[in-house]
């Protein structure tokens, strides 16, 4: 069994008809396009997390300054 039910012979059947009608060449090349799509996007999401990581300022966590949320937090209860 292949995929979803669909035997091997079934799979190269549909594989030669593709080649048939697109022909080799175009293949290579949508492959090749598919390629460095996903590369630019791969290196755009790294790049997007080394910005994220960049953005947090471990010194200001190192200083014992408190976050906005927490310093909330605090001054209710200094209040209560």
């Amino acid at each position: 069994m292949g995929l979803g039910g669909i035997s091997m012979w079934q799979l190269l059947i549909i594989l030669l008809i593709v080649v048939l009608i697109f022909g080799t060449k175009r293949i290579r090349t949508i492959g090749g396009d598919l390629g460095g799509a996903l590369k630019s996007f791969r290196k755009a999401m790294d790049s997007d997390d080394q910005d994220d990581a960049e953005e947090a300022d471990p010194k200001r966590i190192e200083d014992g300054q408190p976050d906005a949320e927490f310093a909330e937090h605090k001054d209710t209860s200094k209040s209560s």
